[in-house]
This record gives C-alpha cells, structure tokens and sequence, in this order.
C-alpha cells in the first residue's frame, strides 16, 4: 500500500463512468478498482489530493502514474476550453461542460483491450459493453488473486483469444459483433495490425490500418487512438458529438478549431451530454 498526492483534475467516479473504460469500477463505497495489462489497482480518496493505493510507490510511477496521465495538466486543458468558450457563441454550453466534467482524464489504456472494447461498443449501452468485456475476461483471461480477497481476471491477450471459437466469442453476448472481435484477433495475432508499432505512426496512418479490422470505422479508429495511444487532438465522433454539434453548436464543428486537446474536449462534452444536460439552461 502507498499514499500519492494528485495535484490536479482527478475524480475517480467520473472517470469510471467517462464511456471510455469498461472494467475500471467502484467495488464499494469510495473504493475502485482498475486493470491494465497484468495489474490490478485499488484506489480511495483520502482527502482533496491524497489518495491511498494498493500498489508500491515503484508500481505507481511504473505503471499507474502513466495509466492515468498525470504528466498531462487537466486543469490546464480546461483553462484553455474557457478561453475558448470566450470566443465561442457556444461559450455558456462549452464552460457549463468543462465544469461538470472537471476530474475526467483521458487513460492511457492497452491497445488491444481498447480495440476489442469499442467494436463491441456498437450499438450497444454502456452497462451491455461492461457486460461482454467481463464476459471475455471470464471466459479467456488468467485469473489474478488480489489482496481485497478478489479473483480479478485480467482482459486475455491476442494470443489467449487466437484460440476462442466463434462459438465461444458468442456466449460473450457479442451478437453480429463477434465476427469483428474474431477478425480483430486474426488480424492482431497474425501482426497484420501492428498495434505495438503505433506509438510513432502519424495519425492518419494509424487510422487506415485500424480500419483493415472489420467492423472498424472512422469512429472506433479514433477511440483506439485516443484512448489508448494518447492522440489528444482526435475526436471520436459518435451519436452524443453528432447531437452535440447539431443540438448545441448550431452546426458547428467547435473540435476542429480548439486544436491539439480537441479530444480531451470531445470527453466532457460527451459526459456532459449524457449526465448533465438537463441542469444546462438554454437560451
């Protein structure tokens, strides 16, 4: 166990229901739980910046500190969607978001998790996308004993799941999807795909090989190269942006012009589209 400061925009329940994760969870009371790769981490908030964790310091600034970005400034970021906001004719809209999503950050989360759990996203709620994932894990992930009395199955490798049946992808409640997630494994496995050569490949050149997987458009390519390679300045543009731009921004693509964090913008507005909207006064 240790105890780390958070200096910074950090609110671990909105970020667990920010849509861009699907196993992180609050197991009880201001207590949560996240997984990447082979760790497992339990996090509660002691005070406005002090958190306890159930890994070593060492383990934090290995793994956990880079998990959750914390090189990034959110406070920063939002800072600069208020200047924005003060340009905008979409000003109050832009600030009321930036308020009510203050504290969600933009994980640095596992290629291939992400790939898997955004095609499995399609169309489907976001307690039914948690459901598949763990579904997967159950079925194919190693089980890790933890020290909160858990059998935590991690999310299976693209080996692990090479050998996953179309018969046994269908009992994770994939429907017309577990055709995409069986080729997506193929295609990983196989390194036709090359998610662990994306770290320095320009976006667009990304996004074109993310769509060889079938089942994978312009959308999920974006969410895998948000969510789990850190490309800040792409906007997943999924129904609640479309309504977004439609509804609130008068037609208006306020992503393109804000730049280099138009992703972190794209989340709040996202959160702040399904969770908060009904406080914002119209015009």
């Amino acid at each position: 166990m240790a105890t780390i400061k958070i200096k910074d925009d950090f609110d671990l329940r909105k970020i667990v229901d920010s849509g861009q994760c699907f196993r992180a969870k609050e197991i009880e009371n201001n207590l949560f739980r996240f997984t990447t790769k082979k760790y497992v981490l339990y996090i509660k908030q002691l005070d406005e910046v002090t958190f306890e964790v159930s890994c070593s310091q060492a383990d934090w600034d290995d793994t956990w500190s880079n998990y959750f970005d914390l090189e990034t400034k959110y406070s920063d970021i939002r800072e600069s969607i208020y200047h924005y906001a003060d340009r905008s004719r979409c000003g109050d809209y832009l600030r009321a978001a930036a308020d009510f999503s203050k504290g969600i950050r933009i994980l640095r989360q596992e290629p291939f998790e992400t790939l898997i759990s955004f095609i499995i996203s399609q169309r489907k709620t976001i307690p039914a996308i948690r459901k598949s994932v763990e579904l997967i894990c159950d079925q194919f992930g190693r089980i890790v004993k933890t020290d909160f009395e858990e059998g935590v199955h991690l999310f299976p490798t693209p080996e692990q799941l090479s050998k996953a049946t179309m018969l046994n992808l269908s009992n994770c409640a994939l429907g017309y999807r577990g055709a995409y997630v069986r080729d997506a494994i193929e295609k990983v496995f196989e390194r036709i795909v090359r998610l662990d050569e994306f770290r320095k490949t320009p976006d667009e050149d990304m996004l074109l090989e993310l769509q060889q997987v079938k089942g994978v458009g312009v959308k999920v390519a974006n969410c895998v190269a948000l969510y789990a390679y850190h490309r800040l300045n792409l906007v997943p543009v999924d129904i609640w942006i479309k309504r977004a731009i439609q509804e609130d921004f008068h037609g208006e693509n306020v992503f393109l012009e804000f730049g280099r964090h138009a992703g972190v913008l794209q989340q709040y507005i996202f959160y702040y589209k399904r969770l908060g909207e009904k406080n914002f006064e119209f015009d």
